[in-house]
């Protein structure tokens, strides 16, 4: 990469994240290379781009002005590195996905290793999250594509892959294990164990559709925790069918008595802005869901 354009875009992305570490993480740098590369521009240019603080780093009012041309330029260069792999017949590139640990865990790996049959030299970065963050990692940038529970933000396109059912969770003994479908009733009042983070996801608006309110005791992000809590006895729970597959967990899994899924989808912000590697990886994607629903 030409020098210049690694400085442009060291610049862009500490001014991104308010931080010299973050963008060092990002762009596969050491934090003083950042620094560095930054100091340089504001020597070359004679201008100061960044105020430093305990705190992070943040645009001045020259950085501020220069910021549009900048991120044009870095534009441009991704521009022309895709129009370069078209000609090389995509032999390399770098593919950044982000994702939730239930897709990383159970269907990356099988759609990676049929890519990597046909483009062998293709570089992947992957990026754990939950919705939100892969939201706001599609609309930075930071990734090419990721997938998401649907419907997302409108200015996104996207690929619907697979109806996700939402499935109770009991321990062995519990009085309702050897039900046909669990009722969703039976979730008013009862010590429950939630997955989630941050705003409300698919279990709390199930909750909330059927006037259901469980005394909720626990809220994680991990999966596992939430089976390990209800193996031992501490409470129930509600998880996607996708997370449930190969679990060392003593468990009873029960579909719902009334309708329960979550869209699982990939999104990314523009198909005209995707690299080849990342077009034909999501196409991929979409196959694989495809012989999922056979």
């Amino acid at each position: 990469m030409d020098m210049n354009i690694a400085k442009y875009m060291a610049f862009v992305k500490t001014a991104e994240y308010g931080s010299f570490t973050k963008a060092a993480q990002m762009l596969n740098y050491s934090q003083s290379g950042i620094s560095r590369m930054i100091g340089d521009l504001e020597r070359d240019w004679k201008l100061n781009l960044l105020e430093r603080g305990k705190t992070g780093v943040r645009l001045t009012s020259d950085g501020t002005r220069l910021m549009p041309y900048i991120k044009s330029v870095c534009s441009e260069y991704e521009k022309l590195c895709m129009q370069v792999d078209e000609l090389n017949g995509l032999q390399s590139g770098l593919i950044r996905i982000g994702t939730f640990s239930s897709v990383a865990t159970h269907w990356l790996p099988k759609i990676i290793k049929a890519f990597q049959k046909s483009y062998p030299n293709i570089e992947y970065e992957l990026l754990m999250g939950d919705y939100s963050e892969i939201e706001r990692w599609i609309a930075e940038g930071r990734v090419d594509c990721g997938f998401l529970r649907l419907p997302t933000r409108p200015d996104f396109e996207t690929i619907q892959l697979k109806k996700d059912d939402l499935l109770a969770v009991i321990p062995e003994d519990h009085p309702l294990a050897g039900c046909d479908k669990f009722p969703i009733s039976a979730f008013d009042g009862e010590i429950f164990m939630l997955l989630e983070k941050g705003d409300k996801y698919e279990i709390s608006e199930l909750f909330e559709r059927n006037g259901v309110k469980p005394d909720v005791r626990f809220i994680t992000w991990d999966d596992y925790a939430v089976m390990s809590m209800v193996e031992n006895g501490l409470g129930i729970s509600v998880l996607p069918e996708l997370i449930l597959k190969r679990i060392p967990y003593k468990i009873v899994i029960k579909h719902l008595d009334v309708p329960a899924f979550r869209n699982i989808g990939l999104a990314f912000r523009s198909r005209k802005s995707l690299s080849l590697a990342a077009e034909r990886f999501i196409g991929y994607c979409a196959d694989f869901a495809a012989e999922l629903e056979k």
